[in-house]
């Protein structure tokens, strides 16, 4: 088995082992996944928001609101299992496209 092979294959087990995030804080009753706050929780956890936090927390909005699609929000939780997988290897597809494109593009100007 080639290198290749043996990643893809590395990364779609870390796709799949990726729900761990939803279901160990749901079966131990943690609240959200760790380091995953948004500014309302950790108001709520210390009693303030950084700065920086509170400045830059709206300057980004994910396309998939906690890692689900959004029609399956709150169908319960193997909604959202499925919805974790589907959208990580939606994620993984598009960073291995960009990074695709960007090796092309540098070996083509290599070439000339």
């Amino acid at each position: 088995m080639d290198k290749t092979k043996k990643l893809f294959i590395g990364i779609f087990i870390l796709v799949l082992l990726s729900p761990l995030g939803i279901l160990l804080p749901y079966f131990f009753k943690a609240g959200s996944a760790w380091g995953e706050w948004g500014p309302d929780e950790l108001k709520e956890m210390i009693g303030y928001v950084p700065k920086g936090l509170e400045k830059l927390s709206s300057f980004w909005n994910s396309a998939f609101l906690d890692y689900n699609l959004k029609s399956w929000s709150g169908k319960g939780l193997f909604y959202e299992i499925l919805g974790y997988v589907i959208t990580g290897l939606l994620g993984v597809t598009i960073v291995m496209g960009i990074t695709y494109f960007i090796i092309s593009f540098e070996k083509k100007i290599k070439n000339k």
